[in-house]
This record gives structure tokens, sequence and C-alpha cells, in this order.
């Protein structure tokens, strides 16, 4: 026996998520995660977010694609605003509310341009910002720790190649330290307003981009990394802009829905 449960895919940079209702839900969330972000048998995405709309409003759970939960995704808050965005009629100027599990957001619909929102978020202030020394593999790595509605490792230097980004990335994103893991980001800083980063996305792996991370990656970069406030962030994905201000941290970055449809599963599978 099937029944078909409503799904629309977004991404901003690659960075991709998948939307339920969250009416639509039940059972074992962490599976339905797995099974609908799984890349071979399921739709495919680095997470899912199960969400309710209001006028110029929305409410958003996160997990991620191995089904753990997350408090907060940058690029996963604006992919929702981007798809309440097509049903709603929001127009440049105007704002998205959107309440998360590590508080609520607003979003300033900056633009839209062949189905690409771009929108100027209001993260938040940065938390206990910390620089530390983290041993791993047998070294030990200086890297400025803080949360940016969630967790977060900032490793500033030389980008690494790719075998050491592939050790190292798994190793701090799990390492003791951090008991609920952390999210990972190697930041370069190229110029006091341009930083060049890769990320290790805690519960996803490698993502082509990340909101808070590339917030994150900013705020470290102008801390311990000689960067400006006012930066943008380059990652594989693409290019955001970050702005660490008295009011917070504002990044400003586009999204867009690529598929609204079903997915025909297996009652059996929660």
């Amino acid at each position: 026996m099937t029944h078909e449960l409503p799904v629309a895919k977004a991404h901003a940079y690659g960075n991709d998520f998948l939307f339920v209702p969250l009416d639509r839900t039940r059972g074992d969330l962490p599976s339905l995660a797995r099974a609908l972000c799984d890349r071979h048998t399921g739709i495919g995405a680095d997470g899912l977010i199960l969400y309710s709309l209001r006028d110029r409003g929305a409410t958003m759970k996160l997990l991620n694609a191995d089904g753990s939960v997350s408090e907060l995704s940058g690029n996963g808050v604006r992919c929702l605003a981007a798809l309440a965005a097509r049903t709603q009629g929001l127009r440049a100027g105007e704002t998205m509310i959107v309440d998360t599990d590590a508080g609520t957001l607003a979003l300033a619909l900056l633009s839209e341009d062949g189905g690409r929102h771009t929108f100027r978020t209001a993260i938040g202030q940065p938390a206990d910002i910390e620089q530390v020394q983290i041993p791993v593999h047998g070294e030990v790595i200086t890297a400025t720790t803080l949360r940016m509605g969630n967790p977060q490792c900032i490793v500033l230097g030389p980008l690494p190649d790719a075998e050491r980004f592939g050790r190292l990335g798994p190793a701090l994103s799990t390492h003791p330290r951090f008991p609920a893991g952390t999210n990972v980001e190697f930041v370069q800083v190229e110029s006091p307003h341009l930083v060049r980063i890769l990320i290790w996305e805690r519960g996803v792996g490698p993502t082509t981009s990340s909101g808070t991370g590339s917030s994150a990656s900013a705020v470290a970069a102008a801390a311990h990394g000689g960067a400006s406030r006012s930066v943008e962030v380059v990652a594989p994905g693409g290019i955001q802009s970050v702005d660490w201000t008295d009011d917070g941290v504002f990044l400003t970055g586009w999204a867009e829905v690529v598929m609204e449809g079903h997915w025909v599963r297996d009652a059996n599978i929660p």
C-alpha cells in the first residue's frame, strides 16, 4: 500500500532542502528524513524541513540528511521563505518572519529574478566566541568556536587539500569537545573584504554552501583573521554577503524552488 506525501525542493547555492508540511508528517521523523534525503533511493537533499505557513510568516523544524535534528540553517530558512514567497506573493521590500528552534528570524525580500529570491536575513548575534586549541589526528588545531544559532568550529588559514579536508572535517565535527557535534568551516582570508571557505556540515558532510557557516566564518575572520565586518564569503556553490553590525549578523543571498510534487512511498516507511 502506498500514499502520497507532498514535497517541495529548493536550494541556495547547491545547498538543498526538502520541504514537507508539518501537518502531513507522522511516525519516525528521523527515518523519514533519511529516506527522503537519500540521493539514490529517495529524492535527495542535505536536509528535511517540516514547516507550516501563515501570512508573511512560517514555522520550521530542520532534520539533517542523517536524521539528526539541527537548530537552524541560514540557507534552509531562506529556501523556506522563497517557497512561501511563491504562494503568498511576497514583494520586494516586504519581510518574512520565520520561527526556528534557534529563535525568530526576519528575512527582507530584496528582489526576485527568474525564480531566484534574494533575501537579507537577520541571523542574530554570534555567541560564545572563543579561540581554542583542539588536538586531532596527532596535531593541535587552532580554531574559533562560536554559536550562530547552531554550533560552529572555524579553522582560519590556507584551505586544506581534499585529503586533509576529508580527514579533519569529520574528525572536528564529531570531536569530544562538541558533545552535540558541530559544523566545521575552513576559512582563508584573501583580503579584508573577501574570505573563501570549505564546509563540513554536521549530520551531512561536505556541502556547497552554508548560511550559518558563512556567517560564522565572517565573524571568526573579523575577530581573529584581520577581516572587515562586511565581507563576501566565497563557498564552492557561490558568494554570499555577510555584515556583522551592532545589531547582529545579516546574511544576503538567494534561494530558488526547483520542484513541487509528491513522493509516492510504501506505507511501511514512517
